[in-house]
């Protein structure tokens, strides 16, 4: 009489992780075609407000009277949704991180809109938060509805990924997001088992954002061919400084924020908020306002024509501006803007002792910024190291990231717990 044999590990293993594929690949496609689509709808009421209106208007559309109005309106409509659509555009995003449980899909409508708004109104904060937030509330929802035996955090991680590959372009910044969500979490199998169907998610979402839009994070530094003992050591103080430079705004955070609620209503901390950006704005310049890429670009391309005194001015003020619409209760994400405060830190560095190439200064700076406001050390190093585009980079930033590691650990974050208190 014959007998089943049980199968080999390979096959267990294989029938495990094939079932995953299509999921995978569905939330990655839907996490990157919302990111896709919410951008090009910020993007084009971007224009609206930025560029036809005050020209119908005849006001320049980066003065300084357009920039606080623009701003201080973009607080009334943010505060409007916050204040009367349902959910309340979700929780208080000073308490909330890229990996919090899920939303109620009732949140998303109003988190969508604010984030919006946010975006177009020239706020200096990014999409990925609420994009992440929505992807991974809507992957539950549905994800619970046509499979119920799934737990609900295979959805949750396949939306974080997907949606992190597509806001980048690549799915190797998911992989190492997810590989260090992952390294303290029990669970059975390999590690490349569980990262198995996030790959295929982020990969989906890499993909189907490259085909659509061809995102870049390449700033079009000069490449660096032959690092040497110099490069090391302006990587590792240029990486420390900026991390205390970052640091400063963590340690402000709880208190401005605390500043913020003590006038309770939206109506008035967002408005608030929103005048005060706009005064930055006026202060620091068009390049200070929205999320910042373009416009760190738009720095790297004109190495040499800012001085070390104006592009410090640039980066303090991008800082203080996160830093306030991060308390304030404005919807977005601080990766973006991190991002060109690095930029700005390091050209400053770069311009204060040419010797320093640039690619080793702006990669090193956004490295130290970076773990500074995000405490996400993967994250942080990849985005150092694809803004450069070059290999040599990777050691040097390895190396840069100890010291200022050591720096920015159990120091406050740029997070606060439900009671606003600074994490740690």
């Amino acid at each position: 009489m014959a007998t089943d044999h049980a199968p080999s590990p390979v096959e267990a293993s294989a029938r495990l992780l094939l079932p995953q594929i299509l999921p995978a690949l569905l939330v990655g496609v839907g996490a990157s075609l919302l990111f896709l689509g919410i951008s090009a709808l910020s993007e084009q009421f971007q224009h609206v407000l930025w560029n036809n209106l005050p020209d119908a208007l005849g006001i320049g559309g980066y003065s300084s009277l357009w920039m606080i109005v623009m701003l201080t309106a973009a607080g009334i409509a943010v505060g409007l949704v916050v204040w009367k659509v349902p959910g309340h555009a979700g929780p208080d995003p000073a308490s909330e991180d890229l990996g919090d449980a899920p939303l109620a899909q009732g949140v998303v409508p109003g988190l969508l809109l604010a984030s919006t708004l946010t975006l177009a109104g020239g706020v200096s904060l990014g999409p990925e938060n609420p994009i992440i937030a929505a992807n991974v509330a809507l992957a539950y929802w549905l994800g619970h509805k046509a499979a119920p035996a799934v737990p609900g955090a295979a959805w949750v991680s396949l939306a974080s990924a997907a949606t992190i590959g597509a806001l980048f372009g690549t799915p190797v910044a998911a992989a190492l997001v997810i590989s260090e969500a992952l390294a303290g979490q029990p669970g059975r199998g390999s590690l490349w088992d569980r990262l198995f169907a996030p790959l295929v998610a982020a990969g989906a979402g890499s993909m189907t954002t490259q085909l659509l839009a061809e995102p870049s994070f390449d700033m079009g530094l000069p490449p660096l061919t032959d690092p040497g003992f110099g490069d090391l050591l302006a990587a590792l103080v240029i990486a420390s400084a900026a991390a205390v430079f970052g640091l400063a705004a963590c340690y402000l955070f709880p208190h401005v924020h605390a500043g913020f609620g003590r006038l309770r209503h939206p109506m008035l901390v967002l408005p608030l908020g929103g005048l005060a950006l706009g005064l930055l704005g006026a202060l620091g310049g068009h390049l200070t306002l929205f999320k910042g890429l373009e416009e760190a670009k738009e720095l790297t391309s004109s190495i040499g024509g800012w001085s070390s005194g104006e592009l410090a001015k640039l980066a303090v003020v991008k800082l203080l501006a996160l830093l306030v619409a991060a308390s304030c209760g404005f919807r977005g994400g601080r990766i973006f803007p991190a991002v060109f405060i690095g930029v700005a830190f390091g050209l400053s560095a770069q311009a204060l002792v040419p010797e320093v190439h640039p690619a080793v200064a702006v990669s090193s700076a956004v490295l130290g910024v970076l773990l500074a406001t995000t405490r996400q050390g993967w994250i942080s190093l990849f985005t150092g190291a694809v803004l450069a585009s070059s290999p040599s980079m990777l050691a040097l930033l390895c190396l840069a990231s100890l010291p200022a590691w050591l720096i920015v650990t159990g120091r406050p974050q740029l997070e606060l717990d439900h009671e606003g208190n600074s994490l740690r």
